[in-house]
């Protein structure tokens, strides 16, 4: 599982709900993700100079370091995103309320995917229950509702459908693909999320750890690939990414799978990336 804490505030504090989906792992460094679904009534723009711009940049980091500190975490990267204040305010416009989503995650996991599956769970059930300091809780089936976005119920509910098929083809390949370097085929969700794995060599808790190694994925079309290396405890790995042009569609938001290849360091596999993304669109699609 690749989310591990989901948390709904208010940009005043108030903590409306809190979703702890697994335990965290020791000695792995995570995101905090945050969304912002405010709208942005302010007409104050502060024009600082430097000696006071440092000053106030000093306190929050003074503010942050001993707050990660005293729950005992470790704050290495704060990422700004500058945007423009008109764009940013006609963007934030269609929010209602003060809603921040944030959520604890693997670091590896596509972004702008993790944006989309939020922007799902806002719109299908936070944004009904603004303002969060009224509100009622959260009930049990909406709960339920928000594991299954995050967790890609009906994303696995498919490939579990046809696993007997897909563990015959994976293994089909892996056989025939042994001499050139073949070690394993993964599935992963469309913000890579490990799904299912094929072959003897990893399981789901390989992938994470190899996934985690390779650092920033860049965008990739439908039905193309881009490799990667990485590496293990023990070795080291060459991961094709593959991106597929089918998957399920989930209150209108559609998830392509991501199918993953890894190999031998200097394995050369030639087409076959592309053969297994069209073999495995026909079973998925």
């Amino acid at each position: 599982m690749t989310y591990y804490v989901l948390s709904v505030i208010t940009n005043t504090g108030f903590p409306y709900y809190n979703l702890k989906l697994k335990e965290i792992p020791k000695d792995v460094n995570l995101f905090l993700r945050f969304f912002d679904f405010s709208k942005n009534n302010k007409e104050i723009k502060m024009d600082l100079d430097s000696t006071s711009l440092f000053e106030l940049n000093a306190g929050l980091v003074s503010a942050l370091f001993e707050f990660a500190r005293n729950i005992d975490k470790k704050i290495e990267i704060i990422e700004f995103n500058s945007q423009d204040r008109v764009s940013q305010e006609k963007k934030s416009s269609k929010y209602k309320g003060d809603v921040l989503i944030t959520t604890q995650t693997e670091p590896y996991i596509l972004h702008k995917s993790v944006k989309k599956k939020i922007k799902l769970i806002y719109d299908s059930i936070i944004s009904t229950k603004v303002p969060l300091d009224s509100a009622l809780e959260i009930l049990q089936n909406e709960e339920d509702q928000i594991i299954d976005i995050l967790t890609d119920k009906i994303a696995r509910d498919r490939i579990n459908k046809q696993k007997t098929e897909l563990t015959k083809i994976s293994h089909e390949y892996l056989n025939d693909m042994k001499k050139y370097g073949l070690t394993g085929i993964a599935i992963t969700s469309f913000d890579l999320s490990p799904l299912s794995i094929y072959g003897n060599k990893y399981s789901l808790e390989d992938i994470d750890d190899i996934l985690r190694n390779i650092g920033i994925f860049p965008e990739i079309p439908p039905l193309e690939w881009i490799y990667r290396q990485s590496f293990t405890s023990t070795e080291q790995i060459w991961v094709y990414i593959i991106k597929s042009d089918v998957g399920p569609t989930v209150d209108g938001l559609f998830e392509p799978y991501f199918y993953l290849l890894f190999s031998e360091p200097q394995s050369y596999l030639g087409e076959f990336p592309g053969k297994l993304a069209n073999k495995f669109n026909q079973i998925l699609g």
